[in-house]
């Protein structure tokens, strides 16, 4: 149940970082974290911190609701 959620929350952040059409390398800048932090942040394999995924919906202009929000 646990990885079935992270990896539909970064299936989410995927689709929302594509959608505005922001790299890894550029999310990461914004989010003053590592590229590899994001890519497996986006495979679902880590359990980010409430803090790391409050950046990542500032950098992609969202609430972080919608970002946990996994309804596309």
């Amino acid at each position: 149940m646990q990885d079935e959620v992270f990896l539909k929350l970064g299936y989410k952040i995927k689709f929302e970082r594509s959608r505005n059409k922001i790299s890894q390398f550029d999310l990461a800048l914004k989010t003053n974290l590592t590229t590899r932090t994001i890519s497996r942040i986006e495979c679902g394999t880590i359990d980010p911190k409430l803090s790391t995924l409050i950046k990542i919906s500032k950098a992609l202009n969202l609430d972080i609701t919608d970002l946990l929000d996994f309804r596309l």
